[in-house]
């Protein structure tokens, strides 16, 4: 295929097999400006699959920086109550959500932490229905990519033509073939696969090691259920979260989480770069960290409440992966966490335990599940990670040897 056909087949994928579009279902599409060639091919899938209405709403990097940097205070953190109602409007009428990142990893950079941090909370708090809506699989959604020029100048700097390249990664990751809602329906297949293995073993806890130091045991909950890339809607119908994607999750037990981790990769927060940062757990909570580069914005996002500093997901991906293997980082969590074992802090997804889209916030957190403004990836597999699964006997069974599965 050529650029403009692999382009085609990747909004044809993302509308069929991310979303799963269905006919009469409304559409929103939130995207950068400089995919304003793209985006239609992705607005004429979505109407071939028989959308009702597709609305597309723009950013511009350069205009949220200088609005994040530049506006009074006051009227920045005073978030509109449009902002939730343009996305609850369409997610009532069981539309579905499209999420293009893309934007420079280093768009916020220099700017002070602690305003961004205040802006970023409101924003939460504004969102959080429609934050608890999505993390309970309500409605479809799906987060993809698009190669913006300033990102790809991050991703490929001596490139004469880094979008290009940056599209060609993206295509290969997200495994744009000829048939590439096929390739996914095999993908799918092969994780899922890996999540009933480890439903079945119903594992206690999880120990992590490696060479960076990691020595962290994660316990889990009883009744966690393990989940792969495709998600259940309340009526059945199914929807792929992330493209691309090729991890299992689940949540941990936020008070039963105790050691060291140290991050494997960059962890692009709101703009800004954290990274060769470590994290100490004492019964879940984060008790000591430190980084190397962006350490006041590490310290920010720790503090945004109180349950930031626990865990809220732990995924498994193995390092031999198409992501990996590509040898790259990609300074965006989509692409770099689908590279690389990973761990979140905040808010848990409530679809990972026994019957808990049923349950309020303060029942969740007595089944183990916690509660956050934020859910924030960081990655932690390496090339010599190990994880054993240890059972309530104590049994010890390996999961991971040297980044890959051992089973």
């Amino acid at each position: 295929m050529n650029r403009i056909e692999a382009q085609k087949a990747y909004a044809k994928l993302l509308i069929e097999m991310g979303l799963q579009l269905k006919e009469g279902q409304p559409l929103t599409i939130s995207a950068p400006v400089e995919a304003q060639d793209f985006i239609p091919m992705v607005v004429d899938a979505a109407y071939d699959a028989g959308a009702s209405i597709v609305q597309v709403f723009w950013r511009h990097g350069k205009i949220s920086r200088a609005t994040l940097e530049r506006a009074r205070e006051e009227d920045l953190l005073d978030i509109p109550d449009y902002v939730l109602d343009q996305e609850f409007f369409y997610a009532k009428k069981g539309g579905a959500s499209l999420h293009f990142t893309g934007d420079d990893p280093e768009l916020l950079t220099g700017l002070d932490p602690q305003r961004l941090q205040r802006y970023n909370k409101a924003r939460s708090e504004k969102l959080k229905p429609f934050m608890e809506m999505t993390m309970n699989d309500e409605v479809p959604w799906n987060v993809a990519a698009y190669p913006t020029l300033d990102w790809a100048k991050k991703v490929f700097p001596d490139a004469e033509n880094p979008v290009d390249e940056l599209w060609d990664a993206i295509l290969y990751a997200s495994r744009v073939t000829e048939d590439a809602v096929g390739a996914w329906r095999e993908h799918l297949e092969n994780l899922d696969q890996r999540a009933q293995w480890l439903n079945k073993e119903a594992f206690s806890a999880l120990h992590y090691t490696n060479s960076l130091g990691t020595d962290l045991t994660i316990g889990l909950p009883k009744g966690h259920i393990w989940a792969a890339a495709s998600s259940t809607l309340p009526e059945g119908g199914e929807f792929v979260a992330n493209i691309p994607t090729e991890e299992v999750f689940t949540s941990p037990e936020w008070n039963r989480i105790n050691g060291v981790v140290y991050s494997s990769m960059p962890l692009i927060y709101g703009g800004q770069p954290i990274d060769q940062f470590s994290l100490t757990f004492e019964d879940g909570k984060v008790v000591a960290a430190e980084a190397k580069v962006g350490n006041e914005i590490l310290q920010e996002l720790l503090n945004t409440d109180d349950g930031s500093r626990y865990l809220g997901e732990v995924a498994l991906v193995p390092y031999d992966s198409p992501i990996s293997n590509l040898k790259m980082l990609f300074y965006n969590t989509l692409f770099d966490e689908n590279a690389a074992c990973h761990l979140a802090l905040g808010k848990a997804y409530p679809t990972t335990i026994e019957g808990g889209t049923e349950l309020e916030e303060s029942q969740l957190r007595e089944h183990g599940i916690n509660h956050s403004l934020v859910h924030e990836d960081f990655m932690v597999g390496t090339s010599d990670l190990n994880i054993d699964g240890i059972r309530e006997d104590g049994s010890v069974v390996p999961v991971f040897r040297s980044g890959n599965w051992a089973q």
